[in-house]
């Protein structure tokens, strides 16, 4: 791309605020700034270096890496087992007192799990599902809420060598049958239910409908959390309690190839069928233990909290695998973020001293709503690094995060990657990079990323947006789609030949930080200009009575599409007309009058999956006045219908 063409993506917002590793940080951290230097002069043996120093292997492999495009193999005939470097191995080292997960159920109940007792509890699941029937290669369903059973019938499963195939405990009957169908489970795991803002979610009646249709699946073993009653089909179904703590404490590990298949974990699927996106073992494990240690800054005695859902791939990577392979201490929370106060998380970090805190911007967005009052009544001074996940932050956002939860003392890893990556690809270093609020800086060491134009050219730093791909292969990338190779070629590949296209727009500036624009689908198409959504909402977040916002491109006959704004406002401030003119010119200020909304409609709330994601697509429909799409996915189908009436009334536009 020319530097005096048109760019394929506006880069309007410009951060300049910095923030640079605390000194005593930067003196200990797990990353000094040279591993960037040596991860790229040889990034095959970067990684490898990290499988011999963080892994066990019964066999060590023949080849480093084998690529084949768009195919690799990684540690090409080596064999693990993930079980056994996740619990085994820390046991036999002397670090069977040490604690895996401390738990907290949402009713305020709680656990404690060393390594010692997850390791007696993965063997007795792994013999229970031995005595199933379950063999090395079949696939697994697990449909379970966030207790210890869920990452312990993971384990189980990895084990045995047996695939598993875990679905957000949230998900509906539909979707479970069509990841069972798709996967071929022959059994499934789930329990008669689990607690959300004070409700039971009835697991088991999904799972039934689910399981009735789903013609492989010949058992069912269900774990009773909430003891509320649930039919058991004779045969087929199994309590946990039962079956499970009969079995013996004792199971050998199987070994397996480094490429066997770990597991599947479908795509939310809004727009097609659900993609099942297969993850292998010794690539994946060097990936996400690597990743674990270097951007949390992981110690012996830190107690780390990934506040996502295990039935995400952040929950996968870094619920379980990761820190399991690392030794680590983690938190496990059941329930709402807010239950039964918005400050249910700050009372979790205060009561187990969290050091690090992983976690989503739509959470940050709906605390900062709720004000600064909540976390000030909590003592959160173990703090000592922060993260984000899922979709990027605005800056206003992060500031907060930083100011609020982490004192301004702890650093913000604002990390990217996907379910298909499998481990954080951009990301800061938490001792060694100076962070800007709302960047996710530069490529981890040994990843290749850059921006290209719509013709597959650089885009040069500093020249505009355009469409970010990964260059290189990495080990925890995924394997293909299950049964479906030609649609990995046609989803990944096709677009950029030679690149992993990732469907973001992104652009890097002139001093080589990465900063997300969002999906490319959701770019706004205003008066010949490409805008991102992200810029524009940072910039309404910017001001202090927006607590969050979610723009989409409206069909205009004049410019082509006018940008409609959805402003979710902070309790201290009231919706007003007044107010919507003031944020309008607000973004124009911001980042220039060309991004300033036609309309802001203020809303209770937005409409997000139920891992946090905004479905702009359904906020597209609602602009348009169109019949919605697909709302399976979302955590509260209703608000669709709140918004649109909001959106239909003559008081709901502000038009200039």
């Amino acid at each position: 791309m020319s530097v005096n063409s048109q760019p394929e993506i506006e880069a309007l917002f410009t951060e300049q605020r910095e923030f640079a590793p605390p000194p005593a940080l930067a003196r200990d951290a797990n990353a000094k700034a040279d591993i960037y230097d040596r991860a790229e002069q040889d990034f095959e043996g970067f990684w490898t270096e990290q499988a011999e120093n963080r892994l066990t292997w019964f066999r060590k492999w023949d080849k480093v890496l084998e690529w084949n495009l768009p195919y690799a193999k990684w540690f090409v005939g080596g064999q693990l087992n993930v079980a056994y470097n996740c619990v085994d191995r820390h046991v036999e080292n002397g670090l069977g007192s040490k604690v895996a997960y401390y738990w907290e159920g949402e009713p305020g109940d709680a656990r404690t799990l060393t390594y010692a007792d997850l390791q007696r509890e993965v063997n007795r699941c792994a013999n229970a599902l031995l005595s199933l029937g379950v063999k090395t290669g079949d696939r697994v369903g697990i449909y379970m809420p966030m207790i210890p059973e869920l990452p312990i019938a993971m384990l189980a499963c990895a084990k045995i060598g047996a695939p598993h195939v875990v679905v957000f405990g949230g998900f509906s009957s539909d979707a479970l049958q069509g990841r069972m169908i798709d996967s071929e489970a022959v059994a499934l795991i789930t329990a008669d239910g689990g607690w959300r803002n004070g409700k039971v979610l009835d697991l088991k009646d999904a799972a039934d409908v689910a399981v009735s249709n789903s013609p492989t699946i010949k058992n069912v073993l269900v774990v009773q959390r909430t003891g509320h009653g649930v039919p058991m089909t004779p045969g087929r179904d199994h309590w946990w309690h039962e079956i499970v703590e009969s079995q013996s404490d004792q199971c050998d590990p199987v070994p397996v190839d480094s490429e066997h298949l770990l597991y599947l974990l479908h795509t939310s699927g809004t727009t097609a069928k659900p993609k099942g996106i297969m993850h292998t073992t010794g690539g994946y494990l060097t990936g996400v233990a690597t990743t674990h240690s270097t951007i949390f800054d992981i110690k012996p005695d830190t107690v780390y909290w990934c506040a996502a859902d295990i039935g995400w791939v952040t929950g996968h990577s870094y619920i379980v695998y990761g820190p399991l392979a690392n030794g680590t201490t983690s938190i496990m929370y059941e329930g709402a973020p807010q239950y039964p106060e918005p400050d249910r998380w700050w009372s979790i970090v205060e009561k187990y001293k969290v050091n690090v805190l992983y976690c989503a911007p739509t959470a940050i967005r709906a605390f900062m709503k709720q004000g600064e009052t909540w976390p000030a009544k909590h003592d959160m001074s173990s703090l000592r690094i922060l993260g984000t996940v899922g979709e990027p932050i605005n800056p206003e956002a992060w500031l907060w995060y930083h100011r609020n939860i982490g004192g301004g003392r702890c650093p913000v890893v604002d990390t990217w990657w996907q379910t298909e990556t499998g481990m954080i690809l951009i990301t800061p270093l938490p001792g060694v990079t100076t962070l800007r609020p709302g960047s996710a800086t530069r490529p981890f060491p040994g990843v290749g990323a850059k921006v290209v134009d719509a013709a597959g050219q650089d885009v040069p730093d500093g020249a505009g947006g355009g469409y970010l791909v990964l260059t290189r292969p990495w080990p925890s990338m995924l394997r293909g789609i299950y049964k479906d190779p030609e649609r990995f070629q046609n989803t990944y590949w096709s677009r950029f030949p030679g690149y992993y296209f990732a469907g973001d727009g992104c652009k890097v500036d002139a001093d080589g930080y990465f900063w997300l624009l969002g999906r490319v689908d959701d770019v706004m198409k205003v008066s010949g200009h490409r805008i991102s959504t992200i810029e524009v909402e940072s910039s309404l977040v910017d001001h202090p009575s927006v607590a969050e916002a979610a723009v989409v491109g409206r069909s205009d006959p004049i410019t082509g599409e006018a940008i409609f704004a959805f402003v979710i406002l902070k309790t201290s401030a009231e919706p007003s007309d007044a107010l919507a003119a003031q944020l309008r010119e607000h973004v124009a200020t911001k980042i220039g009058a060309i991004a300033r909304p036609k309309m802001v409609m203020f809303t209770p709330e937005l409409p997000k999956t139920r891992s946090g994601k905004i479905m702009r697509r359904l906020l597209r429909d609602i602009a348009e006045n169109r019949p919605l799409g697909d709302v399976t996915t979302l955590a509260d189908s209703g608000i669709v219908d709140t918004i649109r009436v909001k959106a239909q009334s003559s008081e709901a536009e502000q038009l200039i």
